[in-house]
């Protein structure tokens, strides 16, 4: 096989010409290693090469899954991988080596792909740019000065460069939407446990982070999720279970739904007018495919919210830290952390039990204000980004201020994390491009657990509103 036609085809295409006897899998982890020595020079977006493992693996037996044979790469945090470091993007966690894999992990390696490697994220996934002192900035492949967003910008850049179909990731408060906005993906934050990640995985963050993957079609993610997406026993907050197949809603027409959608942001500024005017599109789009469509903003109290998170979020970021300190053996010393990780972790260290309790109380009933907007509202409409995407070392954690690096995320990033606390699924769509021809990510938000409703809106857009023909600059 042709490095072209690798690249051409998504993860289900390259499973389909595996079991056609077409390729070899061993073919296709070729493709990809020869990818990924292409283009990881200018990226740097796999931070851990398992090309010679995968060979092996590729050699079989493999499971018979819906993706036998596909190159696949794993996010480089909280996802344990037998014999692979697990640097979470820091230096004080750079020597950890698991012993076993995750669960998460083993339900990977059951949909038939072959793990080539661990992809780049920022120090402890904070934030939503993928530049850290350990692993170095990761850059989009559309224009390599601009970064692939976080914290799975390693996953979106070796993704929208081709050098594999689909790739984990997970997501806080924006980590699998804002890098498939980046680098013009499809990527799903699914409802809260709908991946579960037991037995190994502890709350760190009150169950608002979860995983799923980033990919270039819809089909891909839907695939993956009904593979992944299944109740585990023991699980703390297992998701409403789904009525049907993804695979067969995405072969469903949405019907006619009720998309409300505004520029709204916590800060109440405006967002630019790049992405106004996508926005205003793609509300145009909707409505000519006959949804009803109305400007409207959710109507929460976005200060509120954010100041019932703050506890919440620095007391679990804390305890994360205390289980990794225990594992590591020792305190971090002071060049082990970048600044604004330790501002985060002496800020949690500070919280007492009355406050993260009370903040979690806030936190859930501001959540039943923007749960029941969706009432009235099948799908929220909104950007993903406020403004284009930004230049690598616009958010630097490394060497900015820690005010000043929120303050910039708060302006790029404004809309994703509200669906986090609520734990609703909301995609990412690569439906527009700005004037530099970077693209524009759009994203909507269905009823809890509703992931169905989102499928089929999802493949109704990507027909009539194609992106997948839309290259980067760093393809073939």
């Amino acid at each position: 096989m042709s490095l072209p036609d690798f690249s051409e085809h998504d993860g289900l295409a390259l499973a389909a010409l595996v079991a056609k006897g077409e390729v070899t899998p061993a073919e296709l982890v070729d493709a990809a290693a020869e990818r990924i020595e292409r283009h990881n020079p200018s990226l740097n977006a796999v931070v851990y090469s398992a090309i010679d493992e995968a060979r092996d693996r590729a050699k079989g037996p493999l499971p018979d899954g819906p993706f036998k044979g596909v190159p696949f790469l794993i996010k480089d945090l909280a996802m344990p991988v037998a014999g692979w470091p697990r640097t979470s993007g820091s230096r004080f966690a750079s020597h950890i080596i698991d012993a076993e894999d995750g669960g998460l992990t083993a339900r990977y390696r059951a949909t038939g792909v072959i793990p080539m490697g661990k992809t780049n994220t920022p120090e402890y996934g904070i934030t939503g740019t993928t530049e850290s002192a350990l692993l170095g900035p990761c850059r989009n492949p559309w224009n390599p000065d601009h970064i692939s967003g976080g914290s799975s910008g390693g996953a979106a850049a070796a993704v929208a460069s081709g050098m594999v179909p689909l790739a984990h990731a997970s997501d806080g408060l924006g980590s699998i939407r804002i890098p498939a906005a980046c680098c013009g993906l499809v990527g799903l934050k699914v409802t809260r446990d709908r991946n579960p990640n037991l037995p190994d995985g502890y709350d760190y963050a009150a169950g608002f982070v979860v995983d799923h993957v980033v990919s270039r079609t819809v089909r891909d993610s839907a695939a993956m999720l009904d593979a992944t997406g299944v109740p585990e026993p023991g699980a703390p907050y297992p998701a409403p279970p789904k009525a049907r197949p993804y695979m067969e809603e995405i072969l469903a027409s949405p019907g006619k739904l009720r998309i409300a959608w505004s520029p709204e942001t916590p800060s109440g500024r405006p967002i630019h007018p790049e992405i106004q005017a996508a926005l205003e599109r793609t509300a145009a789009l909707l409505k000519g495919l006959g949804h009803e469509v109305v400007e409207k903003g959710l109507g929460i109290d976005y200060r509120k919210l954010y100041t019932a998170r703050a506890p919440l979020s620095g007391a679990n970021f804390a305890a994360g830290m205390q289980r990794l300190i225990e594992e590591v053996g020792r305190e971090p010393e002071p060049h082990e952390l970048e600044p604004l990780t330790w501002a985060s972790l002496k800020g949690g260290r500070k919280v007492t039990g009355a406050q993260a309790i009370y903040a979690l109380q806030e936190l859930r009933m501001m959540n039943r204000q923007t749960l029941s907007f969706f009432e009235d509202w099948d799908v929220y409409l909104c950007p993903v980004l406020g403004t284009p995407v930004p230049r690598v070392g616009h958010i630097d954690p490394v060497n900015l201020e820690p005010v000043e690096v929120n303050r910039r995320q708060g302006e790029a990033f404004p809309f994703t994390p509200p669906f986090n606390f609520s734990g609703q699924p909301s995609l990412s769509l690569p439906l527009e491009q700005d004037s530099q021809g970077l693209p524009i990510g759009m994203m909507f938000t269905a009823r809890y657990a509703d992931e169905a409703t989102l499928f089929r809106l999802a493949a109704q857009l990507e027909k009539e509103a194609p992106w997948n023909s839309r290259r980067p600059r760093l393809w073939n």
